[in-house]
């Protein structure tokens, strides 16, 4: 399959096996909420009647008091006492075998070409980190929420683009399905895209 640089219209050869899959609706499902799971920290704690400090001795007597019976002032039901069912420290890690997360990503990046929302150019750089300069940059090429893809981060790049709203960049060993379809369009610079072609696959050309 070839593909035409957005900005200088060269061709590029990218491999089928990478480009060229169907899409997997409930294969890419898995791996957003997979990749989503594993930020979750997890640490919401909270303490049940064992934990909480204090309550050993019985407050008063069975019988005899007028009052209700209690056991201890850590009681569920008194105040300052414990949770009944309290939270407590989990993990929401879940387990996503490497051939699937590789299946998943070329889902992704098919689907993107075919609706038009990949695009290639021969590089990304910025004489300057000026917002208004990659916002120009960006407006050129007609392109807005993009996500954009470089081989190596440049500080320029990240600097110029951290305040745009719906813009991001990150190199294309850390990109990650959710970032894939939060934005509109993703714009990949033609190293990133070899380097992407090894990642989920194919033979870069």
């Amino acid at each position: 399959m070839e593909l035409k640089t957005r900005d200088t219209q060269a061709a590029v050869t990218v491999a089928d096996e990478c480009f060229d899959v169907a899409f997997h609706e409930a294969l890419v499902h898995q791996a957003v909420v997979t990749y989503a799971q594993r930020g979750r920290q997890g640490t919401s704690a909270q303490k049940n009647r064992a934990a909480v400090r204090g309550g050993g001795a019985k407050p008063w007597r069975q019988k005899g008091t007028g009052r209700a019976r209690a056991g201890s002032i850590r009681s569920p039901i008194w105040r300052g006492g414990g949770v009944t069912h309290p939270a407590t420290n989990r993990t929401y890690n879940a387990k996503l075998n490497k051939k699937m997360y590789r299946h998943a990503m070329r889902s992704i990046f098919s689907e993107l070409l075919r609706q038009e929302r990949l695009h290639v150019v021969e590089s990304f750089d910025l004489p300057e980190p000026k917002t208004r300069l990659a916002r120009e940059k960006l407006e050129e090429l007609g392109l807005t929420s993009v996500l954009i893809l470089v081989e190596r981060m440049e500080p320029n790049v990240f600097l110029a683009v951290r305040n745009l709203p719906n813009y991001d960049a990150c190199e294309v060993n850390a990109v990650d399905p959710v970032s894939l379809l939060r934005y509109e369009h993703v714009l990949v610079t033609r190293s990133a895209l070899s380097l992407l072609e090894q990642r989920l696959g194919g033979a870069a050309s």
